[in-house]
């Protein structure tokens, strides 16, 4: 214990030496005294206080900031930016605010410019301003003419491939390689007695041709410019290939001459019922020729364009 009871009762605070206790004086008086007996002192002993160790402890150094150089400090404080939504607004409306003032200084001093220019420069604008002008109506005008000539050609060349197709068709059909179809009339022939004569046949021909005819097929042969026809009796053939009764004739053309063409005085209906054969006309809003010949190359006729 750091504090002990003396004789009297009282505590002493710690690290405090209890104070020494001077013996009362002997009675000289008294002879029978005994001397009293005093209470040895206990050693000191110093005992450092927290406060005192750590005052007496050597202090660490702290060690001073680096110093920074003018520019460092306005990077730091530069950088990075802090910018608030405020200043970015403030910033755009200051940026537009000068673009208009910019634009607007630029217009006055051209203005400026103007007015203060002499009547001399001013026409001479004026004039270059024309020149220019009428330079670009030229250029504009050249444009349209060909952008014209471009869409006329375009035109034409449509035009013309339009026209080959159809003068193609029509060749083929007048050369018997394509098929037709169109109004027309039948013309039928009976011939039960077998006395209808080839020449009879091609007087059919002719005649429906001289009508206007534009397609003719006999039973299953086209009719073209080079058919002919040969034989009498049963042994009739066409271009060649032998054809029996009865005849029927499958012919495009305009049907209101076609018919009457056929039915004239001294005609083909009455030659063909002098001989004992019966002719049958029939007209139709759609006749279909579909026999075909094979195209043939000329040996010796070669076209003259160019």
């Amino acid at each position: 214990m750091n504090s002990e009871e003396n004789p009297q009762g009282e505590e002493h605070p710690k690290g405090e030496e209890p104070e020494s206790v001077t013996p009362p004086a002997a009675d000289t008086g008294s002879g029978n005294a005994e001397p009293e007996q005093t209470r040895p002192e206990r050693p000191r002993t110093e005992q450092a206080r927290p406060e005192q160790a750590h005052s007496e402890q050597p202090e660490a150094e702290e060690p001073e900031p680096a110093q920074q150089t003018g520019r460092q400090r306005l990077v730091a404080v530069l950088w990075p930016p802090r910018v608030s939504r405020a200043q970015l607004i403030v910033a755009l409306l200051l940026f537009v605010l000068g673009l208009g003032l910019a634009i607007q200084v630029r217009s006055n001093s051209d203005n400026s410019a103007l007015r203060g220019a002499r009547q001399e420069d001013l026409v001479r604008i004026l004039d270059e301003l024309d020149n220019r002008t009428q330079r670009l109506e030229d250029e504009k005008q050249r444009l349209e003419d060909q952008r014209t000539e471009l869409e006329n050609s375009s035109d034409q060349a449509e035009e013309a491939r339009k026209q080959t197709v159809q003068k193609e068709q029509q060749l083929g059909i007048l050369a018997g390689t394509v098929a037709a179809q169109g109004p027309g009339i039948t013309l039928t022939v009976q011939d039960p007695s077998g006395t209808v004569e080839s020449d009879m046949l091609l007087d059919a021909i002719q005649e429906l041709r001289a009508a206007g005819a534009e397609a003719i097929q006999v039973n299953d042969i086209r009719v073209v410019a080079d058919t002919y026809f040969t034989g009498t009796g049963a042994d009739i053939e066409v271009d060649g290939k032998p054809v029996k009764a009865p005849y029927r004739f499958k012919v495009i053309g305009k049907p209101q001459d076609l018919e009457p063409a056929l039915n004239i005085p001294g005609g083909v209906v009455q030659t063909l019922e002098k001989e004992q054969a019966t002719a049958t006309v029939a007209r139709s809003q759609k006749i279909v020729v579909d026999a075909l010949r094979p195209a043939k190359r000329p040996d010796y006729a070669r076209s003259s364009a160019q």
